[in-house]
């Protein structure tokens, strides 16, 4: 039996590409085994409990959102918890590590990397994550989405294989309608505080000039009401349907003639395989702003329209609206070029070449990094020496990331 841990987790943009890939491998291979690494705070728990995968927990803090000082405290977590990740490598005997970036993507690849096993990362981001740039140096194979992410990477390392997507998502005609516009809100799967706010607006502005509309919202966990009442207020309520969220994604962007979302990578790479136009409004505090970057990607081929949030007013998003609803051929193009960018083997060709991973031969051990051995000690030293040697990195990460 050959084992496949892949750790990552948090959000659906992490969970979800892992799923792919565990399916891929188990798909490929009889004698895969696959296990899942993640936290208590991250909806994999939810999402592998419901598909009776095997998940494995840590107990690790983010390493990004609190500064420099949440840095610290999520290095010397991770340092802590590195005993904890061998220990899990080897009783699971492990032939391969992916990382998906994540809480607990970094801790278990520098465990496995100790003990000779081969690691791979997987960036679906046009930018690295925090977690997989460090973990670089270290990586077998680097898997990614965007010639962007690339340029960081050691080139024998590159693999360009896409987002890797569940089998639902797949090419879906697109028949662009006279008349009345199917709209798709999607903020991810928790949601986004400044869609669930400004789309309702700028639907009943559109309304106002004519546009026939009727909306599918996902709005994110507890979310729902506020949005619901929000719509209704608007005189929307029977042209809404708000949901906290959607199981079945692909079946509802192939109900949908336009879709605004964020601009999170699995996110496009959904509404690229099935072949949608869209409007997307990147999350603003992204990581080095990727979501913008992954936008403009986009809207170069002319596949969607890119806005950042700060232009998102709800004068500028009705007339996208009323513009895409009055260009029938324009969105037809859009969804064609939308298409263009899917990638739908990258959940099989990133499993076959794992899989090719964990059957070579394991590399000699690697000794971890000094400043996690020290961490995993526990104390005050841990403390100063996880400070001293995470300085620098707070620095380069900027004010908004450093504190």
């Amino acid at each position: 039996m050959v084992t496949v841990l892949i750790a990552g987790g948090g959000t659906g943009g992490h969970v979800f590409p892992m799923v792919a890939v565990g399916d891929a491998v188990r798909a490929a291979a009889r004698d895969a085994r696959v296990v899942y690494v993640g936290t208590a705070r991250g909806i994999e728990v939810r999402v592998m409990r419901e598909r009776g995968d095997t998940l494995e927990l840590l107990h690790v803090l983010p390493l990004r959102g609190g500064g420099l000082s949440g840095f610290v405290r999520g290095a010397a977590r991770a340092g802590r918890v590195l005993p904890e990740a061998r220990r899990l490598v080897e009783r699971l005997d492990a032939r391969v590590v992916l990382s998906l970036g994540g809480y607990a993507g970094g801790p278990v690849s520098l465990a496995a990397r100790s003990l000779g096993v081969p690691v791979a990362i997987l960036e679906p981001n046009s930018v690295l994550g925090l977690s997989n740039r460090l973990l670089s140096p270290i990586v077998d194979r680097a898997y990614v989405a965007f010639p962007e992410a690339a340029r960081a990477l050691r080139p024998s390392t590159v693999r360009l294989f896409g987002v890797p997507l569940r089998r639902a998502f797949a090419r879906a005609p697109y028949a662009p309608r006279e008349g009345k516009l199917r709209l798709l809100v999607l903020g991810g799967s928790q949601g986004a505080l400044a869609l669930n706010d400004v789309v309702p607006r700028a639907i009943a502005q559109g309304r106002e000039r004519g546009v026939d509309l009727e909306v599918v919202h996902q709005t994110g966990r507890d979310r729902e009401a506020a949005v619901r009442s929000l719509y209704a207020e608007l005189g929307l309520a029977e042209r809404a349907r708000v949901v906290p969220f959607i199981d079945d994604v692909a079946e509802a962007l192939a109900a949908a003639d336009v879709v605004i979302a964020r601009a999170g990578a699995s996110t496009l790479a959904e509404l690229c395989a099935v072949g949608r136009p869209s409007i997307l409004i990147p999350y603003p505090f992204a990581a080095d702003d990727h979501q913008l970057k992954n936008a403009r990607s986009l809207e170069r081929a002319s596949a969607a329209v890119a806005i950042a949030q700060a232009d998102a007013t709800e004068a500028r998003l009705a007339g996208e609206i009323a513009r895409l609803a009055a260009a029938p051929a324009l969105r037809a193009r859009m969804a064609d070029a939308a298409a263009a960018f899917a990638t739908p083997d990258a959940a099989a060709r990133v499993a076959a070449d794992l899989l090719e991973l964990a059957r070579a031969p394991r590399h000699r051990a690697l000794r971890l990094p000094a400043v996690f051995g020290r961490a995993a000690r526990g104390g005050e030293a841990q403390r100063s020496a996880v400070m001293e040697e995470a300085a620098p990195l707070g620095a380069a990460l900027g004010p908004e990331e450093a504190g």
